[in-house]
């Protein structure tokens, strides 16, 4: 495909996405399916923008001054993307697929200076970066891309600024542009198969490299725009089993639940078996580790995975037809972990299209499914054991508030510093823990963020069983 019709391919996938209010993927989806003459190359050129448009939705819109896709499609390609005005005005008026010409707006807004933070680049506070300061200079310059407001800052719902700003403060927009970024791809060693040594040099052919905060934890740089990652599933390291796709904060958060080899464990909410594995992995197929999630669909690739991983010591707990087993755990439990359901406002970063979706009314469906999910999980601990509560979410609301309402019908169970569980379980690089300690709330949890770690938003909590 032309540099033309894939622009009109984004501006209609984000049509159907905004009309449908779907996921940006069922969105693509359908339109590869309609179109079956685009290529491999062009669906993920196609998937990256629209990603683009999502992640920068705001500050698209305010430097366009237009919501349309179309607008938003040319502002990414622009600014983000970096394409010169001369190409785009090409592609636009290309027949038979181009979009439609420029109007005199849309070009204008090209020629201005956007105000976008380089990558990375997070300023302490919108007042404190001098492009952000000034009405005098709004005045001199016209500048129509002076940016104060949190929301357009850090590209979120507007209506989540009372919540946001609860917990990140007056620094709300700088540090929630780092959820507007692209995510690195990043790795987890196997160690029950390898080495650290081993899988990173066997990951330097898709340039990896070791990640931070972890001695397990490998890294592939996020690509530049208009490239896609590298297919780490079909490298040799992976399909052997050495790695798997893992989050650097979801790597954290599995070695939370600290020294566990000979350890009886429940993963709660194991889903697709991603901190399974790592908890597995650390438990060196010592001890037992149960996988259980109310919906036994969720737990269906954790089967090939573990096979693939080594793991022989896990033992799966279908909702269903094995309710008795999971009753014989009440009690015995030294470690239950609970990666429990969220809003995933932690994830913006890779699925940017969820922040758009997501309303007040999900958000107290979930809370009220966290509040469940806390007493259910609890009944499993023993008397000296200790519960993790993991969301992907940065919320108060999800977490700390969850937390307080818990102790207070549960006062047997109180507090116990994330960080000493970290450091427990050997994982933790010597020279890493000031880094983690930044990331400490007062009540010795952990809030991951991208500004601090380069890593998906976490909140990881210990909480020792009297």
């Amino acid at each position: 495909m032309r540099l033309s019709g894939r622009l009109s391919a984004a501006i209609e996938i984000l049509e159907d996405f905004e009309a449908r209010r779907v996921p940006l993927k069922t969105a693509i989806a359908d339109w590869g399916r309609s179109n079956r003459y685009a290529g491999a190359k062009d669906r993920a050129w196609i998937s990256g923008l629209c990603l683009d448009v999502l992640r920068r939705k705001h500050w698209l819109t305010h430097a366009m001054q237009d919501d349309n896709p179309r607008a938003l499609v040319f502002a990414a390609a622009r600014f983000l993307w970096e394409m010169s005005v001369d190409k785009l005005t090409e592609a636009a008026v290309e027949e038979p697929h181009g979009p439609g010409a420029l109007s005199n707006i849309e070009r204008n807004a090209f020629n201005s200076t956007p105000l976008i933070p380089a990558k990375g680049e997070i300023p302490a506070s919108p007042e404190m970066d001098p492009r952000f300061r000034g009405e005098e200079r709004r005045a001199e310059a016209g500048d129509s891309f002076l940016v104060v407001d949190h929301h357009i800052l850090g590209d979120y719902p507007e209506w989540l600024t009372p919540k946001i700003t609860r917990v990140l403060g007056d620094n709300a927009g700088a540090i929630m542009a780092g959820f507007a970024e692209r995510a690195d791809v990043d790795l987890r060693v196997n160690t029950l198969k390898t080495t650290p040594e081993k899988a990173l040099a066997a990951l330097k052919t898709v340039q990896g490299e070791a990640a931070p905060i972890l001695k397990t934890a490998a890294r592939i740089a996020a690509p530049v725009p208009s490239q896609k990652a590298p297919a780490v599933t079909v490298i040799p390291a992976f399909n052997k089993g050495w790695v798997e796709v893992q989050d650097l904060g979801s790597q954290i958060a599995a070695a939370a639940a600290g020294d566990i080899k000979g350890a009886q464990v429940l993963d709660y909410c194991a889903g697709g078996g991603g901190k399974t594995l790592a908890l597995g992995a650390m438990m060196e197929n010592t001890g037992q580790l149960y996988a259980y999630d109310c919906d036994a669909r969720r737990l269906k690739p954790l089967y090939h995975r573990a096979k693939r991983s080594g793991l022989r010591n896990l033992q799966f707990i279908n909702p269903q037809t094995d309710k008795e087993a999971l009753s014989a755990l009440e009690g015995k439990m030294d470690i239950v972990f609970v990666d429990a359901p969220c809003t995933g406002s932690g994830t913006w970063r890779r699925h940017p299209d969820t922040k758009w979706r997501l309303t007040e009314k999900q958000l107290q469906t979930r809370l009220g499914e966290q509040d469940q999910v806390l007493r259910e999980a609890s009944q499993y601990v023993k008397p000296g054991g200790r519960m993790v509560w993991v969301t992907c979410s940065f919320l108060m609301e999800e977490n700390e508030d969850r937390l307080e309402a818990f102790f207070a019908d549960n006062p047997e169970f109180s507090r116990t510093p994330a960080v000493d569980s970290i450091m427990a379980s050997g994982l933790l690089n010597d020279d890493t823990i000031v880094e983690l300690r930044a990331c400490e709330t007062v009540d010795g949890a952990l809030r991951l963020t991208p500004d601090k770690i380069r890593a998906d938003g976490f909140f990881i909590a210990v909480l020792q069983y009297r």
